[in-house]
């Protein structure tokens, strides 16, 4: 009996010890989010959120539904609409030590797992937007958990979890499938091919496709516009060197480089020790998505969310490690680990959370694009109001805007109706199939736009205003978008003007 309060008492220990490094990577994203303002992606996303679908051309829709709820509970509070992001990691850094823990690790394994995952720079930068790569993370750290607890239990009602959250990943990102054919791979690999043999797999299996079922009506009803989405996105990226240093950034984005002995630590556990050969699936899970990435030419952050499996597995074969060494040598060994994950944390936090004021001479801003990428939104949206009312009232009374990228559509439909600005049209992603009004616009307020395509595709465009901000901050829209335009209707007409305008990005 008292062997197990003991062993009671020590789980409790552990889930508390979990709870409060979640507590605090929660309270430090709480103290910062509210900082700047919305990156274009979440201005994208928040878009979408208004115009709920089974479907979006760049993503499936658990995160647009997501930040619909969001709207809903906090209005447009930067804090309120990042927080299930927020909830989100530090969910994924729990399940991170809760692996370790089912692989045999103590206190220390756990939790030296967990704070690997919160120093991450990936992970620390999905707490820091909303994005659909926020929860997809999430969804494969759990994967992972139910994998080892599969393996370790022999207990094939496991793939239920499995397939269940496949299903959600899938309508959350789909790069969920290359995580799948790791998981694939990973079963016929190894003896836990037996499962195929499991009824339990197949229902899994099953319960994945039911629950993707409505996105996948949605693409064949669009002509599978998402994947013709990613392969321009894909080529883009490529042609722009985007995908390059895909061996670099495992360390310095997926990962923290102070951390890599741990992750490496871990590859050898699950494909190579006597210890984790029951979970040598998990080895294949990491290897063949990594494959797929690098022969593919993905980008460096796509295999991130492969890692906290991995830091679990190394944290145990650390501890166990540890464990032969004199008192003296295993403390020497755990400060230096710990001291390197402090550092290395401390530098990830420095490049990627929004301290400090805004100015150009601010460290975060100088070296983090995405950061940038916050500024002036809503003194974009105040300089089209200003313009707006500087038209004739003939002008104003039949009235559109159009916007060039989806950044500039989100910002003025969140912020716009609070200036009695009208509805954005945009032809880039989702957007496009909202179409251009009826009746359409014949005064346009052109932003985004080139001063040679304005020109060349509407009526009598003018100069009327700049994009920018007040801070003296260079990034996209006040380096390559700086002109706003007044324009007549396009010279074509607007039927065969929108069926050209379409666009991805």
């Amino acid at each position: 009996m008292a062997s197990a309060d003991v062993s009671h008492d020590s789980e409790r220990n552990d889930y508390l010890s979990l709870g409060v490094i979640a507590l605090a990577v929660v309270a430090l994203h709480i103290a910062t989010n509210h900082k700047f303002g919305l990156h274009r992606d979440e201005l994208q996303v928040l878009d979408d959120a208004r115009h709920m679908d089974w479907g979006f051309v760049p993503y499936p829709p658990v995160t647009p539904f997501i930040e619909r709820v969001s709207l809903g509970l906090f209005s447009v509070s930067l804090v309120g609409l990042r927080l299930f992001s927020v909830l989100a990691q530090a969910a994924a850094l729990i399940v991170t030590g809760l692996m370790a823990r089912e692989l045999g690790g103590g206190r220390l394994a756990q939790v030296l797992a967990a704070l690997a995952v919160a120093v991450a720079p990936l992970s620390l930068f999905e707490g820091t937007e909303f994005q659909y790569t926020s929860f997809d993370y999430l969804w494969c750290v759990l994967i992972a958990y139910f994998l080892i607890r599969l393996l370790k239990s022999d207990n094939p009602h496991w793939w239920l979890g499995i397939g269940a959250t496949v299903g959600v990943g899938m309508m959350t990102k789909y790069a969920m499938a290359f995580f799948v054919a790791g998981v694939v791979g990973g079963v016929l690999l190894t003896p836990a091919r037996r499962y195929l043999r499991s009824p339990w797999l197949w229902a899994g299996a099953g319960l994945s496709v039911l629950i993707f079922l409505p996105n996948l009506i949605w693409q064949i009803r669009h002509d599978f516009v998402s994947f013709h989405f990613l392969q321009y996105i894909h080529k883009r990226d490529v042609g722009e060197g985007r995908a390059n240093g895909f061996l670099r950034d495992q360390f310095m984005i997926s990962t923290n480089p102070s951390v890599a002995q741990l992750w490496i630590a871990g590859l050898y556990y699950f494909l190579f020790s006597r210890a984790g050969k029951r979970y040598q699936l998990l080895g294949w899970v990491y290897v063949i998505p990594f494959a797929l990435y690098f022969f593919g030419k993905g980008r460096g952050y796509y295999l991130a969310s492969a890692y906290p499996m991995l830091f679990a597995a190394g944290c145990v074969l650390l501890e166990q490690w540890a464990g032969t060494l004199s008192k003296v040598w295993s403390r020497i060994v755990y400060g230096v680990t710990f001291a390197a994950l402090a550092l290395g944390g401390a530098f990830a936090c420095a490049i990627i959370l929004p301290l400090g004021p805004i100015s150009p001479a601010n460290f975060a801003l100088k070296n983090n694009g995405d950061l940038r990428e916050e500024i002036g939104w809503s003194d974009l949206v105040a300089a089209v109001a200003k313009i707006r009312d500087s038209l004739s009232p003939e002008e104003r009374a039949n009235l559109g805007i159009i916007a060039g990228n989806y950044g500039e559509a989100g910002a003025l439909d969140l912020y716009g109706p609070s200036y009695g600005l009208p509805p954005v049209l945009s032809g880039t992603n989702t957007a496009w199939y909202r179409g251009y009004g009826d009746p359409p616009p014949r005064t346009l307020i052109v932003v985004g736009i080139s001063r040679g395509y304005a020109n060349s595709h509407f009526e009598a465009c003018r100069l009327a205003g700049h994009n920018g901000n007040p801070y003296g901050i260079n990034n996209e829209e006040s380096r390559e978008h700086p002109d706003i335009f007044v324009c007549g209707p396009p010279l074509q007409g607007w039927p065969a003007f929108w069926q050209g305008f379409q666009r991805f990005g």
